[in-house]
């Protein structure tokens, strides 16, 4: 093996390079299609003493992450994604050309298929006695070895691949962000919900008030709305449809800013059950938290952002008006543009005045300025109806909605209403939303006529709920962009 250190990529790169061409040369294939092996690491681990006492002839693969020679044997550890295990060849066992090319052209990140029996070292460790060895891929480019990995963290988000590669905690991440996911589903589909999926593209983006990404139809010449949200347009008409309980796992994407918790795609859950209301999807809500935590990390206990969170205790339920009242004087109710933007200015909440702060955006932004305090878990509800353009009225109290939101750590992590079915009311909130549109807001909700149509023909009493992966990031305590396997990156230049 030749010290690398001290080498240039280029160089490097070259003299692997030359490596490949002795090795063909040879008569090794640098790149085949096929593998012979017979055994995953982890099979062999897992049966190892089996195969030992039977003396068993295994083929395994992997990469080669080390390679270390003493005199005329050198031992190997390889890696194929599900274990690591030791190889060790012998002049002897091997034959010395075999031997030779191996430790004159083999280097650490190459994939090598390995033909030997298993046994034990003295040391204990189980390994595997080459007999025949072969090439599978020759990497022309080092890995970085994993002391030192990659600290940089542009890097490590364009070179994803290694920084998986090295970090066994990342690795086990990814499968723990699929494993998320899944226990979703399995929940979900045990419960008689039927999974679907909705366009990705819309004329119509709906669903949510985000600022939508934009792109053009080459075929149907026309602009198309890449979608804000997993279908909930969509879904309820499947409400209308006769399809009692749907969900959708599903990409979605909105242009809007990057933080810890904010995306701009990402994966979103939106589930909608008929004859259902709020009230009663806070139970499915909490128990399918409950199952994550458990499914996935073995607990319902979490430190998420110094707040300390118990999944299995009791939620409190969080009162939006009561809390903006208490925290700022005035009910937000019954409020005007005025009154909401007085507020910003008397809590000293810095906002920018050369866009459009209308009394939906101002009592928002109040919102979020005290909600930091809140650790929950916990539902959020008693919010006006100006907030909410897709929720029911309450009918205790028409000036606010049938709607909660999960209260986690400081933040909203879900939110679940009892959906609107009144197509006179929803016209109106359309309307509402369009008006905001015109003065600016282009975060505002597009009205959808052929929505409004659909309600028309009439759909039952639904609760639907939607969770994006912050829920994931939270519970794995990390930020939203380090949950995602390949998070978006301005090209170098």
């Amino acid at each position: 093996m030749n010290e690398e250190r001290t080498q240039t990529l280029e160089e490097i790169r070259n003299e692997r390079i030359q490596k490949g061409e002795t090795l063909t040369e040879a008569g090794q294939a640098l790149y085949p299609s096929t593998t012979a092996r017979t055994h995953e690491l982890q099979e062999v681990r897992e049966a190892f003493s089996t195969l030992e006492a039977d003396k068993a002839v295994v083929t395994v693969a992997g990469r080669v992450l080390s390679v270390r020679e003493h005199g005329g044997s050198a031992f190997i550890d390889l890696f194929d994604g599900t274990a690591q295990l030791q190889g060790f060849l012998k002049k002897d066992e091997v034959g010395d050309d075999a031997f030779n090319l191996f430790l004159n052209n083999v280097d650490r990140g190459d994939f090598v298929e390995v033909v030997g029996t298993p046994f034990t070292t003295k040391r204990g460790e189980p390994s595997l006695l080459a007999s025949q060895w072969r090439m599978l891929a020759k990497s022309l480019l080092p890995i970085p070895t994993e002391h030192f990995g990659i600290k940089d963290e542009d890097e490590r988000y364009r070179k994803r691949y290694l920084d998986i590669l090295l970090n066994k905690e990342l690795a086990e991440r990814v499968r723990r962000r699929s494993h998320f996911w899944r226990s979703i589903r399995d929940f979900l589909i045990e419960r008689d919900f039927i999974e679907v999926e909705t366009p990705v593209l819309e004329t119509t983006p709906g669903g949510a008030e985000a600022r939508p990404f934009v792109t053009h139809h080459n075929a149907l010449d026309m602009d198309v709305h890449l979608r804000i949200s997993a279908g909930e347009l969509w879904q309820k008409k499947l409400m209308v449809a006769g399809l009692p309980k749907t969900f959708e796992i599903g990409r979605i994407f909105r242009n809007e800013g990057m933080s810890a918790e904010h995306a701009q795609d990402y994966t979103q859950l939106e589930l909608y059950e008929a004859y259902s209301d709020q009230e009663k999807g806070r139970q499915l809500v909490r128990d399918l938290y409950i199952h994550i935590a458990k499914e996935v990390f073995g607990t319902t206990s979490f430190t998420i952002r110094e707040h300390e969170i118990d999944l299995e205790k009791e939620w409190v339920e969080y009162d939006f008006s009561k809390i903006i009242l208490d925290t700022y004087g005035f009910d937000p109710r019954e409020a005007d543009e005025a009154t909401a933007l007085k507020a910003l200015d008397d809590a000293h909440i810095e906002y920018n005045k050369d866009e459009p702060m209308n009394l939906e955006r101002a009592v928002d932004t109040l919102w979020k300025k005290c909600r930091t305090s809140l650790s929950g878990p916990g539902f959020l509800v008693n919010v006006p109806v100006y907030l909410e353009p897709l929720a029911k009225r309450s009918s205790e109290d028409p000036r606010v909605v049938e709607r909660f939101q999960i209260i986690l750590a400081g933040s909203e992590v879900g939110k679940g209403f009892s959906e609107l079915n009144d197509p006179i009311d929803q016209r109106k909130r359309f309307e509402r939303q369009e008006e905001l549109r015109a003065q600016g807001d282009d975060e505002a909700q597009f009205a959808d006529s052929e929505f409004v149509e659909a309600l028309e023909y009439g759909m039952p009493p639904t609760f639907g709920f939607g969770v994006s992966e912050r829920l994931y990031a939270f519970l794995e305590g990390i930020p939203i962009r380090e949950g995602q396997l390949f998070p978006l990156m301005r090209p170098k230049q």
